[in-house]
């Protein structure tokens, strides 16, 4: 037992150090745990911040000055008051998203107690700021006539109090950060183990290890823990240091819960990358079977959309994928502070559908070898 053990932990210090020489690889994981993670929590904000709007007052009243100038930044750049020509060129040519249009005798039916139509352009090429200004839009138009009738600005007869748990602010760094995170453990983990296993395909340094009193389950143990230490690392730093510390995320849970769910998760996507390593005979064939399967992992764990949304099949099947059950532990421990008596059953399925994906692995490369 002591011999095997030594023998994967040498066989990955070896893995270390073909890593280490191959520098690509080791800027590919410098950049991925930090800059990627940076720009993917700044620049999918679906908040609105500066979203540009434009009036055409033909009423010029009192209150179409009032509605004009509620709008201010940091939601809505206000390009000003226009002609209709205008507006309408300028929402063709995309310099505007969201054109108001306040119709003569606006204030005179309002005083009137008559319905009064205000038209809303919205440039809908723009969809996630569309949908939420057009919202933001109405409720400051409604608000400011209520105001200039002095009429309260809510009928409703109870005292609605919404608090936003878990993210007070609605703020997009906080969910994108977390979620470049979980997508890129898996996306990396796949990838240096595979790539370990075709470098030394195409090297001819599996043959040598084949001659050496060394059998299939250690060769696959030591490409496991080796590289699943490597990115293990990396997500610490990037918690500390970009989540953290850059962008000023609030961890609410356990980060040593957190890491050993991703310790368990790296188990089963480094167990993948293998035996995508083992069916792939070349790198450009290891590249194609990634893509293929990357992407719909990432899109369907439920990081991009809701788990809940997907047709019922589509769940179902997904729950055999281990990144599923990472996702929902990953949130609940980093947003919502969940106890390991929360997210056990999530850690044992990573666990379980891990020991399945290591077994047939193991059982499709020992028999490669065998071949080789």
């Amino acid at each position: 037992m002591i011999k095997h053990l030594k023998n994967i932990f040498r066989l990955g210090i070896k893995e270390f150090q073909t890593l280490w020489r191959d520098k690509v690889m080791v800027i590919l994981i410098a950049y991925i745990f930090s800059f990627a993670i940076y720009i993917d929590a700044t620049s999918t904000s679906v908040e609105i911040h500066n979203a540009s709007i434009v009036f055409v007052d033909q009423d010029h009243s009192s209150l179409s000055v009032r509605i004009v100038d509620a709008f201010y930044p940091p939601r809505f750049k206000k390009e000003g008051i226009v002609s209709q020509k205008e507006a309408d060129n300028g929402m063709d040519e995309g310099t505007y998203t969201f054109a108001v249009i306040i119709p003569s005798g606006f204030e005179k039916k309002i005083i009137n107690g008559k319905i009064a139509n205000l038209q809303l352009n919205i440039d809908a090429t723009r969809m996630t700021q569309a949908g939420i200004g057009a919202g933001y839009i109405q409720q400051i138009i409604s608000k400011e006539v209520n105001v200039f009738l002095q009429k309260p600005t809510t009928v409703l007869p109870i005292n609605l109090i919404t608090r936003m748990k878990y993210n007070p602010n609605l703020q997009s760094t906080w969910f994108g950060s977390v979620m470049a995170i979980i997508n890129y453990i898996s996306m990396l983990s796949i990838m240096l183990a595979g790539a370990a296993l075709i470098r030394e395909r195409e090297h001819g340094t599996l043959e040598h290890l084949m001659v050496l009193p060394i059998n299939a389950t250690e060769i696959m143990l030591a490409k496991v823990w080796s590289m699943g230490l490597v990115v293990l690392v990396a997500v610490i730093f990037a918690l500390q240091f970009i989540v953290q510390g850059v962008l000023d995320v609030p961890i609410a849970g356990s980060i040593p819960l957190f890491l050993l769910g991703t310790t368990l998760i790296l188990f089963a996507t480094t167990s993948m990358g293998i035996f995508m390593g083992t069916v792939a005979r070349t790198m450009p064939q290891f590249g194609l079977i990634f893509i293929m399967t990357i992407i719909p992992i990432m899109i369907l764990s439920g990081t991009l959309t809701p788990f809940e949304s997907m047709p019922k099949a589509l769940q179902y099947l997904m729950h055999l994928v281990p990144t599923s059950h990472f996702v929902d532990f990953a949130q609940a421990v980093l947003y919502r502070g969940a106890g390991f008596n929360v997210v056990w059953i999530d850690m044992l399925w990573i666990l379980l559908i891990g020991i399945v994906f290591f077994l047939l692995t193991l059982m499709i490369f020992r028999k490669s070898l065998e071949s080789e």
